[in-house]
């Protein structure tokens, strides 16, 4: 089972557009598929259609751990599920602070999954923060995925992601890698877009071999700006479903694609985490 972290502390880079989009592709692909919202928005449970009211189980219930992984999951459509969200989830923050072992609680709810191959792909929609949740995915991943606006701002705000790879590597997580950096809301006719990625590019190169992102790639295929892609969560519905002939659909068709091929190197020498806070 590959448990992915789709991850950006900044917003509107399209996060939550490429979680559900990658994980809807995947499903059509054939495998059996989870997505799980650990944004307090539900901004990926709305894009499904899925509205978590108070009587619905999510993933607060999970955390909280009034309720298990598989009962708080919907399926939405064949080998696709959801793991909702709502905005109870923000008081996670404070409820778990000062809990011994708190970076674990998703990976002790996954538990179940992994040992049993329940999914092929469990794809995380973290919130744009680095807190609580987003930790708690990083930790319970194998690898992470960091949609990527081609500004100039965007690369800095990269270096902050990777040093948080690095610091759940080091002490909760040996086995996390930064597998993959998907280009979204891309504009190929500009020569911005170009600089950023050869930047980008030259960055990566000189990574040392040590680090969590040394063998991440660029996806070839970029997420072009499209409107359906914009259009699609008013209607409760992946782009494959609103807008299968759009562009939109075909770039996350061909993003799935790519990431099944993609290998991802375990670590030579796992080691046991501790419980070192990381937030």
């Amino acid at each position: 089972m590959r448990s992915i972290a789709v991850m950006n502390q900044k917003g509107g880079v399209g996060k939550t557009t490429s979680s559900v989009n990658l994980a809807a592709a995947l499903a059509r692909e054939g495998k059996r598929v989870c997505l799980m919202d650990l944004d307090p928005q539900g901004h990926a449970s709305l894009h499904l259609g899925v509205e978590a009211g108070p009587d619905m189980p999510s993933v607060y219930n999970v955390f909280t751990q009034q309720t298990t992984l598989d009962h708080a999951r919907q399926l939405i459509a064949d080998n696709l599920s959801l793991v909702p969200s709502n905005i109870d989830l923000a008081a996670t923050e404070i409820e778990l602070a000062g809990v011994q072992g708190r970076e674990f609680f998703l990976r002790t709810a996954m538990k179940h999954w992994k040992e049993h191959n329940r999914f092929d792909y469990v794809i995380m929609d973290c919130p744009p923060s680095l807190g609580v949740l987003t930790v708690n995915a990083l930790t319970a991943a194998s690898e992470v995925l960091i949609p990527l606006q081609p500004h100039f701002f965007a690369l800095q705000g990269l270096s902050k992601l990777f040093e948080t790879a690095a610091l759940v590597t080091r002490r909760l997580n040996r086995e996390l890698r930064v597998s993959g950096i998907m280009l979204c809301l891309y504009e190929s006719g500009t020569r911005l877009a170009a600089d950023v990625v050869e930047d980008l590019k030259q960055f990566l190169r000189a990574s040392d071999g040590d680090t969590p992102w040394a063998k991440a790639q660029i996806f070839k295929t970029k997420i072009r700006r499209n409107i359906k892609l914009a259009e699609a969560p008013s209607f409760g519905q992946s782009v494959l479903d609103y807008a299968p002939g759009s562009s939109g659909a075909a770039d996350y068709v061909a993003l799935s694609q790519e990431v099944v091929a993609m290998e991802v190197a375990a670590p030579a020498t796992p080691a046991a985490p501790t419980t070192a806070r990381a937030a």
